[in-house]
């Protein structure tokens, strides 16, 4: 890659689908009544595994919701409980069913990358990417030619 390298991968995801990015909002009270939560737009970006691209900043990934009605239902676990809400949530807030939205996601700011910084960072002079919480660091560049490839050729069924 020469140049900036974000330039570059953007260049050649231009004609690449995006994901929705999207914020949690907590339901407040109008009139005494508490409003339920709702997933609210915050635009689109490519989905290069841990990272987020957008048109002007690279994003730490967050969860990953599919958009779904509410149903009332028994739940086995908190945590299916919790999925189910934020999954109407994402549908409250205009995401269509089915579809994914991103959240939790955050900015890096790539000018404080070091040593310790995830899921970028700095050792010996080369930017790194660690691709899974267990998983040891690879190379940025390396990393971003895998994934664009993956997000311009999927494999099959994928």
């Amino acid at each position: 890659m020469t140049g900036d390298p974000w330039d570059d991968v953007r260049a050649r995801l231009a004609d690449a689908p995006r994901e929705r990015l999207g914020e949690l909002q907590e339901g407040r009270r109008v009139l005494g009544i508490p409003r339920p939560a709702r997933i609210v737009p915050r635009g689109t970006a490519w989905h290069l595994g841990v990272l987020l691209l957008t048109e002007d900043a690279v994003l730490a990934t967050g969860d990953i919701v599919r958009s779904r009605a509410e149903v009332r239902r028994g739940f086995a676990a908190e945590s299916q409980r919790r999925r189910a809400e934020l999954a109407a949530a994402a549908a409250r807030g205009g995401v269509p069913e089915g579809e994914s939205v991103h959240i939790g996601w955050h900015p890096i700011d790539l000018s404080a990358l070091d040593e310790r910084s995830a899921p970028l960072a700095v050792r010996g002079g080369e930017t790194l990417v660690r691709w899974s919480a267990t998983g040891g660091f690879v190379p940025l560049a390396r990393y971003l030619d895998e994934r664009v490839e993956l997000l311009r050729h999927p494999p099959e069924r994928a």
